[in-house]
């Protein structure tokens, strides 16, 4: 079985970017979800989780699914992560950024022999 680790630095950067592209404050939105701004802050920075029902809450207000905001999925797209990613390579230096396409590249030969 494969685990996945959750990421609350990315599912709050998520957030943030959904709440600024509807033009909510980070007082609008934790007022409309009964939260507290300190609180709403902590969960953008990664630094706090979010309950499933909040969550669903804040999802219908930004008009996003808990999918988008758990693991980018979207169903209009299928490279959901693109930005994600290149928002971690531009933090990246050009070392580690060849480190992280070797990487890639050796992840992705995986599959391709897996699939044989």
């Amino acid at each position: 079985m494969i685990k996945m680790a959750i990421d609350y630095n990315v599912i709050g950067q998520r957030i943030k970017r959904a709440r600024i592209a509807k033009n909510y404050t980070q007082e609008d939105l934790a007022e409309q979800i009964d939260i507290s701004v300190a609180f709403l802050s902590r969960v953008e920075r990664g630094n706090s989780h979010i309950n499933l029902k909040r969550l669903n809450q804040l999802c219908g207000l930004l008009d996003v699914t808990e999918g988008y905001i758990l693991n980018g999925a979207s169903s209009s797209s299928s490279n959901y992560l693109d930005e994600e990613f290149a928002e971690l390579l531009k933090s990246c230096s050009p070392e580690k950024q060849k480190l992280i396409y070797n990487i890639a590249q050796v992840i992705a030969e995986s599959d391709n022999l897996e699939e044989k």
